[in-house]
């Protein structure tokens, strides 16, 4: 048994009824206020627990003195909170402890203790009583109704090599009183146990054939309609022995029948047959009948061998994929690069892939279209919330009402071994005391494992590497590394404002005019409407607000209909804000450009790309540098190293170095709600403070993105093409990248990369360049005529004796 650490001081369960012996494994009910409190001290930190019994199973608070000074120091093997304040918990004991003092009763019973070892002294007299043990306890097992077979197996499985397992094992599940196990627990020495024990079950045998007399003879002293109940029986079985089926008798005949004809592999087939053994000998009334027939249905309904044909023609899933999806390339590249490989290898490992975007971009419904396209059938499963490993890997049989896990239930329902499963918000799964799915999850997608996935209910094993799985995910960081290594990460970035309209009117407008009843002669929306709609009324990365706008247009449209009106709508730019309102978004660039202090940054979010302001501005003080807009670390970070720069380039820039010691500086992002961070805003904030401190604005229409170092190099940063398509959307014309994301535009469509211009940098002086033209040069020349012979420039002091102020906080994409 695995060894743990016993402190010398434990928390104490008061235990009614029964007694908790070392190996042995015993499910609890517990609620009482201190033992609650016990359970939040030590299940945090997987402490062990002393389990001592109490004198008077009637005691609701029972003190020192009600209680015994023999127990088990316990571990806690799993925890289920159930309704109010009652909790189920499964312990085993794992050695004898001898209880030295009490020494607290509040928040919860604590006691000091000694830990008791068996002494075991193997002899041939010792090796006698273990056999003769048993044997006789085999034989009360087979007669007794308190011991299932089951429990014998598991206290005979000790076998005579372990006669301390064994005995403890077997006191603990002897239908005898609590005194008389107490006694068995407190001797520690193995011989006496053993010895003690073959006295009592030899003692119980006696008692349980007395009992069988007396059951006989009032059985046969039973009235008429006994009588009659027995004699049916016995006709039942007289007619089994001639072959006249009844009602059971054909049930498990056909349950035979249909085990024969599931095509279920060898493992599973031995399962389910010797289940089926079970179950004819089992009487309906049983309570296990109904458990052990619904696990007879799942073995045999489940798909062993049946599985759909590929659909391998290229040019029809292509067009598939095309007719239900705009755009996405690469994502249908890849779905026919894998029927080219299955059609020229027939055995092919099935692929696991993970679509990674933001909302909204058709993540869940291309697996519809991906399973369409090969003729499979589609199945999906969402995994956002689960935080129970069983609702991966099942539950086990021994709880009631348990079932196998997700992963088979989808099987099931699909009705073929290869199905294409879509795993909904894999980045959204969580973890408690239940357990953690995403672990259960690497087995469910790793290729060279799922061909023997176990599921808790089964037991048996089922081949899941036949299974198409997609996985769906915002953020790739929320996914554990080791279950995103096994996976092919495909990212969908969001949609241009061209591709939004096309995907309007080729998917949304259709089917919102059919959902809602209209035809294109009642309703058409022109371009120049969905382009208004897409700009002034949309701020996101994927459409499903813009296919909620469109809903609103045809419902409005549609009250118009049935109130009178038989004209047909054309909905115009014009026609926009009659249906839905005023303008909800603006461009906010133009209102930025000719201001001082002032830059547009390119910024990353879950929803996609956006566009970010930073705002710097000085008063009088002493130095002390202020962030606020709820900034996280790193963009906090690239603030102070900006700071840094100028301060230690004070002369080429011509800044006055004075200005830092008499001023106080002030850096704010805009929307301040939402959080801010990553590390993509140093070139943005080192424009925002140039402008600043020089009084000269930026370029107008410029936005940028990279970060810095003290030494001035701009360093390349991710998200490029949802930065460079947000940009594009606010209405943006220059774009400075760091050199090194140039590759990162073969990502962006032409229409996109047509309408913007891209420069390329390397280093923080280019990009002032860039930014501000000959009139920071000019300013630096002017400044620094003026102070020539004043001895005043570069002090590279960086932010040494400024006081820094942050009022920021949270995380989001920068």
């Amino acid at each position: 048994m695995e060894q743990i650490q016993i402190p010398k001081e434990i928390g104490v369960l008061p235990l009614r009824n029964s007694v908790l012996f070392p190996h042995a494994i015993m499910p609890i009910s517990v609620g009482r206020r201190k033992t609650l409190n016990l359970l939040d001290d030590v299940v945090r930190d997987s402490k062990p627990i002393a389990v001592i019994s109490q004198r008077n199973p009637s005691d609701d608070d029972p003190d020192p003195t009600g209680m015994y000074r023999l127990g088990a120091v316990a571990r806690i093997l799993k925890v289920v909170k159930l309704s109010g304040n009652n909790v189920n918990l499964i312990i085993q004991g794992m050695g004898r402890v001898r209880v030295d003092r009490f020494s607290a009763t509040e928040p919860y019973i604590k006691a000091s203790i000694t830990e008791l070892d068996d002494a075991v002294d193997k002899n041939t007299e010792l090796d006698a009583m273990v056999r003769s043990l048993v044997n006789q306890f085999q034989r009360f097992a087979n007669v007794s109704q308190n011991i299932s077979s089951d429990l014998a197996d598991m206290v005979l499985s000790a076998g005579v090599e372990d006669p301390a397992r064994l005995s403890d094992l077997a006191a603990s599940v002897l239908p005898i009183s609590v005194e008389e196990k107490i006694g068995l627990l407190e001797r520690a020495n193995v011989k006496d146990r053993v010895q003690k024990l073959v006295e009592i079950v030899t003692r119980e045998l006696e008692l349980n054939e007395i009992s069988s007399k007396i059951q006989s003879q009032v059985a046969d002293e039973v009235g008429k309609t006994q009588r009659q109940y027995y004699l049916r029986e016995q006709m039942k079985a007289i007619q089994r022995e001639l072959g006249e089926d009844d009602d059971r008798f054909a049930e498990i005949e056909e349950l035979r029948k249909k085990i024969e004809a599931a095509g279920l592999p060898e493992e599973a087939k031995k399962a389910a047959e010797k289940e089926l053994d079970r179950l004819s000998k089992m009487p309906p009334q049983a309570a296990e009948y109904t458990v052990s027939r619904t696990y007879l249905d799942w073995l045999i309904n489940l798909p062993w061998k049946e599985e759909t044909e590929d659909h391998l023609d290229l040019k029809e899933a292509k067009k598939i994929l095309d007719d239900q999806h705009y755009d996405l390339t690469k994502v249908k590249d890849r779905i026919l690069e894998y029927l080219a490989v299955r059609s020229l290898k027939k055995d092919l490992k099935a692929q696991i892939l993970c679509f990674a975007g933001p909302p909204g971009v058709g993540k869940t419904s291309l697996g519809k279209s991906i399973a369409k396209a090969m003729g499979r059938k589609f199945v999906r499963m969402s995994l956002g919330g689960v935080r129970d490993e069983a609702e991966i890997r099942g539950h086990r049989r021994t709880y009631i009402g348990s079932l196998p896990g997700r992963i088979i239930q989808g099987i099931k329902k699909a009705g073929t071994k290869n199905p294409v499963f879509v795993l909904d918000e894999i980045d959204k799964v969580g973890n408690d005391f239940r357990g953690d799915p995403s672990s259960a999850l690497l087995e469910v997608l790793d290729p060279e494992q799922n061909s023997a996935f176990s599921d808790h209910y089964l037991e048996v094993d089922f081949d899941l590497s036949k299974v198409f799985f997609i996985c769906t995910a915002n953020v790739l960081d929320a996914i554990p590394h080791a279950l995103r290594d096994r996976m092919e990460v495909l990212q969908l970035p969001g949609y241009t404002e061209e591709e939004k309209i096309a995907i309007a009117e080729r998917h949304l407008v259709p089917r919102q005019l059919e959902d809602h009843g209209l035809s294109t002669e009642q309703l058409e929306i022109q371009p120049d409407g969905l382009r208004r709609v897409v700009t002034e009324y949309t701020r996101e990365a994927g459409v499903r607000n813009l296919d909620r706008e469109v809903a609103t247009i045809c419902r409005k449209v549609a009250r118009t209909i049935v109130e009178g009106n038989t004209d047909k709508t054309v909905v115009d730019h014009d026609k926009v804000p009659d249906l839905l309102g005023p303008t909800r978004f603006f461009r906010e660039v133009a209102e930025q450009a000719g201001r001082t202090g002032v830059s547009t940054g390119l910024v990353w979010t879950m929803a996609g790309g956006e566009i970010l302001f930073i705002e710097a501005s000085r008063m009088r003080g002493k130095g002390k540098v202020t962030l606020t807009g709820r900034l996280g670390d790193v963009m906090r970070e690239s603030a102070l190293a900006a700071i840094s720069w100028i301060r230690a380039n004070t002369e080429s820039l011509g800044i006055d170095e004075e200005l830092f010691e008499k001023s106080d500086f002030h850096i704010h992002v805009p929307a301040g709600a939402i959080p801010k961070d990553g590390p993509s805003a140093g070139v943005t904030l080192t424009c925002a403070l140039v402008s600043l401190l020089t009084d000269i604005p930026l370029k107008p229409e410029l936005g940028m993105t990279g970060e810095i170092t003290l030494r001035g190099k701009v360093l390349p940063v991710g998200g490029i093409k949802e930065k460079v398509i947000a940009a594009k959307s606010a209405g943006l014309k220059n774009i400075i990248l760091p050199d090194k994301n140039e590759k990162d535009l073969e990502d962006v469509s032409d229409p996109v990369k047509n309408a913007l211009t891209f420069h390329f940098v390397r280093e923080v002086e280019e990009v002032l360049d860039l930014a501000f033209g000959p009139a920071l040069r000019e300013h630096a020349v002017r400044v620094g005529s003026q102070t020539e012979g004043n001895g005043n420039g570069s002090t590279g002091a960086g932010t040494d004796g400024h006081d820094i102020d942050i009022v920021s906080g949270g995380s989001y994409g920068a």
